[in-house]
C-alpha cells in the first residue's frame, strides 16, 4: 500500500458543468510492500487517472458534493490509488519464490531440491533391507 504521510502528487483539472463540478486528474505515488512469492519488499510507482462529478446537491448518499464552495478529493482518490494496487504484487515476473518445504528462496539458489517424499502408503517397506 501506501505508506501514511507519502507524499501523493495530483494533477487535477477542475470544469465547471451545470450539474457540478468535474474534477479530471491523475495521481502519482509510490507504493511499499512485499512480495507476494519471495516476501522481499518492494517498492512500485503507481500512476491512476480519475474523473468524479461533485453536485451542487447530493441526490444520493453516494454522491460526492459541493461543500460549503468547497470540495474534498481525499476519498477520490484514495479509492482510485486503492483499485489500482495489486492483489498479489511481485518483485519481478521470473520471481522463482520459497521452497514450500523449507522456506529457501528459490530466486537464490535455484538448483535447491529435496528428495521426494515417500508415499505414506509404503512407509512399511522402508524397513526392510535386501539379502
Amino acid at each position: 500500500g501506501i505508506p501514511a504521510g507519502s507524499t501523493i502528487e495530483i494533477d487535477a483539472r477542475f470544469e465547471s458543468v451545470h450539474e457540478g463540478i468535474l474534477v479530471t486528474g491523475d495521481a502519482f505515488a509510490t507504493a511499499s510492500g512485499e512480495c507476494s512469492r519471495c516476501l522481499d519488499p518492494i517498492d512500485s510507482a503507481v500512476e491512476v487517472e480519475f474523473q468524479e462529478l461533485f453536485a451542487y446537491s447530493g441526490t444520493s448518499e453516494d454522491d460526492f458534493v459541493v461543500e460549503n464552495e468547497s470540495i474534498d478529493l481525499d476519498q477520490v482518490i484514495r479509492d482510485a490509488v486503492v483499485l489500482s494496487l495489486p492483489f498479489q504484487p511481485v518483485c519481478s515476473a521470473g520471481c522463482k519464490g520459497l521452497c514450500v518445504t523449507c522456506g529457501a528462496k528459490l530466486n537464490e539458489d535455484p538448483q535447491h531440491a529435496h528428495e521426494a517424499p515417500v508415499d505414506p502408503r509404503w512407509n512399511a517397506l522402508t524397513n526392510l533391507k535386501e539379502d
